[in-house]
């Protein structure tokens, strides 16, 4: 095992795909000499040059587009969008030629895409370079959706993506990248669809993604000093979504909090309420409660941007009214 940051581990990953397999190949605004604006890809364009490490034009258009063509004539591309926010430049590429390219030539035209985006707040980058909007890809038929919330997931998550043969959305929260954790130095895969159990509990589930998922386990720690037992899970694929642990956990702690950074309006953890409703609603002490980002666009000012985004507070009172609303004190 070795220590390591969410970012290095991601770097490692491409690394490591690249020098496996030469069909794999990165491209993105930036990530060459520079080794893009978050230094995932730094010292790659050195390894591999300008064949393998390219720089494109401003164009998500372009690099949706450039992802599609390539794939389809036998390569692995993985395309760097800087932000999640830019990728509604390339929809109609990503969603309606990507994803349905398969299915609409028979499963002929095989595309294994990945695309990376950097997503959600706490860097003051303001509303078009801040969001998280990963409950609007949830709802593409066909697009694998990967959100990691460790260096350790991260890059077994990567490598996984890389090996599938669909295009795969991989987003990767700003705040997580100085992250560190341990990763094993040897190859190995998180397998996609696969939730992961942060913390074991039996008062409550907390259910959570991306950045939230250090802000549960650090609430859930301040809950035990109270004698509430807090367990966490954390998805880390939207889709598919791993309902089977979640569901199982519902039924062991008769308590669901959802958390995510998104605006709460149809974010992806109403997608979750829904199927824990729908599959285990008789094991409910409760009804099901929500603690996510304000519906509203993302504020430049820090202290705003605190206020929109969930805190550790937030999620602790948010679990101090669940187990009200079923009763404990």
């Amino acid at each position: 095992m070795s220590e390591m940051t969410f970012r290095d581990a991601i770097n490692k990953t491409l690394d490591e795909a690249m020098e496996k397999d030469p069909s794999v190949f990165l491209f993105g605004e930036d990530i060459g000499p520079l080794g893009g604006p978050f230094q995932v890809t730094k010292g790659l364009w050195k390894k591999y040059g300008t064949r393998r490490v390219r720089n494109t034009p401003i164009s998500e258009t372009a690099i949706l587009g450039t992802a599609i063509g390539t794939a389809c004539t036998g390569l692995k591309p993985i395309a760097e969008i800087m932000f999640c926010d830019f990728l509604y430049m390339g929809m109609d590429q990503l969603i309606n030629q990507m994803v349905k390219m398969k299915y609409m030539y028979g499963g002929k035209a095989v595309l294994p895409i990945v695309i990376r985006v950097s997503a959600g707040g706490g860097l003051s980058s303001a509303a078009q370079h801040a969001q998280s909007n990963e409950a609007m890809f949830m709802h593409v038929a066909g697009l694998k959706l990967v959100y990691p919330s460790t260096p350790y997931d991260a890059r077994g998550l990567l490598l996984s993506a890389i090996e599938d043969p669909n295009p795969v959305l991989f987003f990767e929260h700003h705040c997580l990248y100085d992250e560190t954790g341990e990763v094993p130095d040897k190859d190995y895969t998180v397998p996609l669809g696969v939730a992961d159990i942060k913390r074991e509990g039996t008062d409550m589930t907390i259910v959570a993604i991306g950045l939230m998922i250090s802000r549960s386990l650090e609430a859930a720690q301040q809950l035990s000093k109270e004698g509430i037992s807090v367990e966490v899970i954390d998805p880390r694929t939207l889709n598919p979504i791993d309902t089977e642990t979640i569901i199982k956990s519902i039924k062991k702690t008769s308590r669901a909090l959802i958390v995510h950074e998104a605006p709460k309006t149809s974010g992806a953890g109403a997608e979750i309420a829904a199927q824990i409703a729908e599959l285990a609603f008789e094991y409910l002490d409760t009804s099901i409660i929500r603690v996510c980002g304000k519906d509203t666009p993302m504020p430049f000012s820090p202290v705003l941007e605190r206020f929109v985004m969930p805190q550790v507070e937030d999620i602790v009172g948010g679990a101090r009214r669940l187990l009200s609303s079923s009763g404990v004190n």
